[in-house]
């Protein structure tokens, strides 16, 4: 599982669908002051409050996970299969090269 896998699980931001002219406009006054200053939000702010909400109630890690590996290195139990973190590193690497080359 890659690290920016829990981002993309999570409900993406629509730039595409961010329209101006839906965007609330938010008046403040301040008191004692005649004039007045008005903030627009786009609705893509919306969005990205209800994305950090959602990132901000999800666990970063398994802690049952994180606890039982722990008990297994301290017993000498714990094996690393190295096939498989040769195949993630070169997977890794896969999507680097094919990143930068777009």
């Amino acid at each position: 599982m890659k690290i920016n896998d829990l981002l993309k699980k999570t409900v993406g931001l629509d730039l595409e669908k961010s329209n101006p002219s839906t965007a609330k406009k938010i008046e403040k006054s301040d008191v004692g002051s005649p004039s007045t200053e008005s903030v627009t939000l786009s609705p893509l702010a919306a969005q990205l409050k209800s994305l950090e909400a959602n990132v901000a109630s999800t666990e970063v890690f398994d802690s049952a996970k994180v606890d039982a590996i722990k008990s297994a290195i301290s017993s000498g139990k714990f094996t690393v299969d190295s096939e498989k973190v040769a195949s993630g590193l070169i997977e890794t690497v896969k999507d680097l090269l094919n990143t930068r080359k777009s």
